[in-house]
């Protein structure tokens, strides 16, 4: 991927080669109006200003940050309609934050469960020895969410 903007018109392919995306990335982005529509050559090939570069690298850096492309395109069209969408995009942003920690709250949790069921493991083909069936899989099965300490703890937390 390259910021280099040629001085010449780029067809779909070239774009979509410069910028790391796919030619129906190009078209999607079109129909979502996040790309204006191209000019069309005699061939019917699809034609992008040089400055189309930079804005597909800026759709992308947008979309990395957690923006969805309905998002981006409610934005944007605001933003052609002469509105000022900027406490929006704060407030989209805002919400993404929470959302991003919720999933770390639950990655957590879930990795914390599951150093506990390793333990139990262990526990099991220790006890069954190397040769015999420890059954670790049915150990899991027959584990209530009230059998981990765990849990037990972040349903307390919840219920305050």
């Amino acid at each position: 991927m390259t910021d280099e903007t040629p001085d010449q018109p780029l067809r779909a392919g070239e774009l979509a080669q410069r910028v790391g995306v796919s030619k129906d990335t190009l078209r999607f982005y079109e129909r979502r109006g996040l790309l204006p529509r191209p000019e069309r050559r005699a061939n019917n090939y699809r034609v992008y200003p040089p400055e189309t570069v930079a804005r597909v690298l800026w759709i992308r850096k947008i979309l990395a940050a957690g923006f969805t492309v309905d998002e981006l395109a409610r934005i944007l069209a605001e933003r052609g309609r002469g509105g000022v969408p900027c406490r929006k995009v704060r407030d989209l942003g805002a919400a993404k934050l929470v959302e991003i920690e919720e999933r770390i709250r639950d990655l957590t949790e879930s990795r914390d469960n599951l150093r506990e069921l390793l333990a139990e493991w262990d526990q099991l083909l220790e006890d069954a020895g190397p040769d015999r069936r420890a059954g670790l899989l049915d150990a899991l099965a027959g584990r209530g969410l009230g059998d981990s300490p765990s849990l037990r703890r972040s349903d307390t937390e919840t219920s305050t």
